[in-house]
């Protein structure tokens, strides 16, 4: 039903083919490429777009080093999609734990909790992400650690609104009178009923990790240079725009057009599991 539903609106549809793409990329746009991303050809250093020179063993052109762009493109989706996807899982587990026992036990832990999350809800996410990456320093395990640490407050914040109704109702207090444990009643009862939610979350949170990703690369405070990300290659190519504006322009609309895609889906499936906008 949800498959029938998701092509009858045409955001979704461009979200959905916008995601396919490039995931198809990602994994096999490596692979069809015949050139390095990493090695350098300073004979071919900006060479223009194909539809330019005729020439169309470079479609995209190259950058200053005398790199493919589109082969660099390709690679950087992979370090896109791994980090948004692994970080939104880390820093999504962390919250929606958190979020389970503030709203359900409150009290002095939710009061705990919650001043935790208004701490670090004072402070910028960007900002505080850069100050942990020039802490930790440059590498994915680490710009997967530091969206984690500034991620998690939205899905714990979320999670504690919806379990402080969820946790009032008949069948709440019916699996507590029967005995039923805290942790089941956690489990089988509050978590299904605030997983639409959870699910909304992640995804629309996909498209904001990997444009903090981007933020972070673009700083240099990101993976090791070594390493094509699009953010490194906005970075690199802005200083060329003037001789070689493809260098910066083409990461730049994949990073664009990725998070747009994320988003549209993201929308479409907000309104598909609220039942207040199924209707409309």
């Amino acid at each position: 039903m949800l498959g029938r539903r998701l092509f009858r609106s045409a955001g979704a549809t461009v979200g959905v083919t916008i995601v396919v793409l490039v995931v198809a990329a990602a994994l096999l746009g490596p692979a069809l490429s015949p050139w390095n991303p990493i090695q350098p050809d300073t004979l071919k250093r900006f060479t223009p777009p194909g539809w330019v020179t005729g020439d169309w063993r470079h479609p995209l052109g190259t950058d200053a080093l005398g790199r493919d762009v589109l082969t660099r493109i390709f690679y950087g989706a992979r370090i896109s999609l791994v980090v948004g996807v692994a970080a939104v899982l880390a820093a999504g587990t962390i919250g929606v734990s958190v979020g389970l026992l503030a709203g359900y036990h409150r009290g002095r832990l939710d009061d705990v909790l919650m001043r935790v999350a208004d701490v670090q809800l004072a402070i910028p996410f960007l900002v505080l992400a850069i100050a942990l990456a020039a802490v930790l320093g440059g590498s994915l395990r680490n710009v997967v650690l530091v969206l984690t640490i500034t991620g998690w407050v939205l899905y714990a914040r979320i999670v504690r609104s919806e379990v402080l109704s969820v946790r009032e109702r008949d069948y709440v207090e019916a699996a507590r009178a029967l005995g039923a444990s805290d942790g089941r009643v956690l489990a089988r009862h509050v978590l299904p009923n605030v997983r639409a939610s959870i699910i909304v979350t992640a995804t629309l949170e996909v498209a904001r990790m990997i444009l903090a990703e981007a933020s972070l690369s673009f700083l240099g405070l990101g993976v090791p240079p070594t390493i094509p990300t699009w953010g490194g290659m906005i970075a690199e190519g802005r200083v060329y725009l003037p001789v070689a504006w493809w260098a910066a322009t083409f990461p730049g609309m994949a990073t664009f057009v990725t998070v747009l895609g994320v988003n549209l889906f993201g929308d479409w499936l907000r309104a598909m599991l609220d039942p207040r906008q199924r209707g409309t």
